[in-house]
């Protein structure tokens, strides 16, 4: 999945990742919100509630969403600036130890989850996860060329309806046929993206509800088993090489 890069990755590889990442995504976005109330992903409602905030002078909210917003931003550069850095060094596995950067960070903001209490909980669990899902969106979007994203669902959707309303053209003649593989394609790539999307936050809420803080850390953990796939597979190229 964090190993092919671009034209050489298939609807199969992009399917499995955007399964995979949306799930997690979904997950921690719900239990998030669940928890204190704020999306750390979602920023289209975020520079909404900001701009909202701004008009009615309501200052001190309006820094914090703000914060929530160019956090999100900074989690997407620094995955950027690493995955360049190891494009450059020729790492083949960097994709893979982009994610495992993230998994371990999460795990680090799991334990602060689990440790912290009044006040200083709700801004350090929605910055740290705005972070982190930038980070993770960057990593999608750059090893599958932007076909796949996890983090937030409105261009998905957009693009359901796109591709629900060409393949109802194609079946009444009139766009060519010879695209609906294609958009059959990209379809179920986008359904299957966003049920996984809603499933992982249902199961986020519940697992949240029960265990709270442990729920950062075994989503963690999960990240790393998938991290450390990539860079297994890496290593045993290289030795087949």
């Amino acid at each position: 999945m964090l190993i092919r890069q671009g034209h050489e990755r298939n609807e199969q590889i992009d399917r499995k990742l955007a399964s995979c990442l949306a799930a997690i995504a979904g997950a921690l976005n719900a239990a998030a919100f669940y928890a204190v109330g704020f999306f750390s992903a979602n920023m289209t409602g975020n520079i909404s509630i900001f701009s909202d905030h701004i008009a009615v002078g309501a200052w001190i909210s309006a820094l914090f969403y703000l914060a929530i917003i160019v956090t999100f931003i900074l989690g997407a550069a620094v995955s950027t600036l690493l995955i360049n850095a190891g494009r450059r060094r020729n790492i083949n596995a960097i994709y893979a130890y982009s994610i495992l950067t993230e998994g371990i960070l999460l795990a680090i903001l799991g334990c602060a989850d689990l440790w912290l209490l009044g006040e200083w909980r709700a801004p350090v669990l929605v910055i740290g996860l705005a972070f982190l899902m930038g980070l993770q969106n960057a990593v999608v979007t750059r090893i599958s060329n932007a076909r796949v994203r996890t983090t937030h669902i409105s261009g998905m959707a957009t693009d359901v309806g796109i591709e629900l309303g060409m393949m109802f053209d194609i079946l009444r003649g009139r766009e060519r046929p010879s695209e609906a593989q294609h958009d059959r394609a990209k379809l179920l790539l986008h359904v299957q993206t966003i049920l996984a999307f809603l499933f992982g936050g249902i199961l986020g809420v519940l697992v949240y509800r029960s265990a709270g803080g442990l729920l950062l850390i075994a989503t963690a953990a999960l990240l790393l088993a998938i991290a450390m796939a990539g860079i297994f597979r890496v290593r045993q190229q290289r030795v087949q090489a």
